[in-house]
């Protein structure tokens, strides 16, 4: 019997009685992965932004499990490792499960989020895995070749510049990128397998190659535990439990619906910048259709 099969049977009815009900406390892991603010004031995630909903998610005196709501294309592979490993320090303190539900997506960092939970769960519309890594960037020799701009770039270190965007890309630079790429896909994978173990029912070489799946096939591969919303699987573990949820803080300006009219402001260089990284971001989510 799993750790939540034990804390549901123990507490079956508490709610009927007129007793305090158990909770199940939900943190909302929405948007982009990054240690960057949002630029256009959507979701961004990282683990400055979580800590406060994490700590007070897992502070709750009639906590039974936790609930990790995601809807992540992914991003930064540091954060999502990151928020991975504090949520399984807390879990460890407080002796709790952690249960995962992905929404529109659960993709790359995403999933890597998934994974910090003890069990995943996906509707069967939802995009799930992605378990790869990607770096892309811009070429802009030509466009400054074509302005008639002269690019000036003096570095102490032979390696210093390396995939400068205003320099021809050399071959040597691509194979050291394609090598971070793969020490970072290695870990992807570690953890992947560390959290998930036997339940995994395909090979490697079907399972990790970067391609996404629905949902149900999600949950035949063993990405997923099984297909459900967190209303569901929540009614059927804890009779009358009460679900609360916490919010990550938003910036006062994301707050106050400013986030996209602010990037407009700054130096001609930060609205490019701003730009870019909106740009990126859409990217993101496009990939997947959403």
């Amino acid at each position: 019997m799993s750790v939540t099969e034990k804390l549901a049977a123990r507490l079956p009815l508490l709610g009927s009685q007129g007793e305090r009900a158990p909770v199940v406390a939900v943190v909302r892991l929405h948007g982009v992965i990054t240690p960057n603010p949002s630029p256009v004031g959507r979701g961004a995630l990282n683990l400055q932004s979580l800590e406060s909903a994490l700590t007070k998610a897992f502070e709750h005196d009639r906590l039974v499990a936790v609930a990790l709501l995601i809807n992540s294309p992914g991003g930064s592979p540091t954060q999502s490792a990151l928020i991975g490993s504090r949520i399984r320090e807390l879990a460890a303190a407080k002796k709790v499960p952690v249960l995962a539900f992905c929404e529109d997506a659960a993709a790359s960092g995403g999933y890597w989020l998934a994974c910090a939970a003890d069990e995943i769960y996906a509707h069967g519309t939802s995009m799930v895995g992605s378990i790869g890594v990607i770096n892309s960037g811009f070429g802009l020799d030509r466009v400054l070749e074509r302005f008639g701009v002269q690019r000036r770039l003096h570095t102490a270190g032979t390696n210093k510049a390396r995939l400068d965007p205003f320099s021809p890309e050399k071959p040597e630079d691509v194979e050291w990128m394609r090598g971070i790429l793969d020490q970072l896909h290695t870990q992807f994978v570690d953890w992947v397998k560390q959290r998930r173990g036997d339940k995994l029912r395909a090979a490697d070489e079907d399972l990790f190659t970067g391609e996404v799946w629905l949902g149900t096939k999600a949950a035949e591969l063993g990405l997923v535990d099984g297909v459900g919303t967190l209303r569901e699987v929540v009614t059927r573990r804890w009779k009358g439990a009460e679900i609360a949820v916490t919010e990550p803080k938003k910036p006062l300006l994301a707050k106050l619906g400013l986030g996209a009219a602010t990037s407009l402001l700054g130096t001609p260089a930060d609205k490019v910048l701003a730009a870019v990284e909106a740009v990126e971001h859409r990217a993101l989510w496009s990939r997947l259709g959403l």
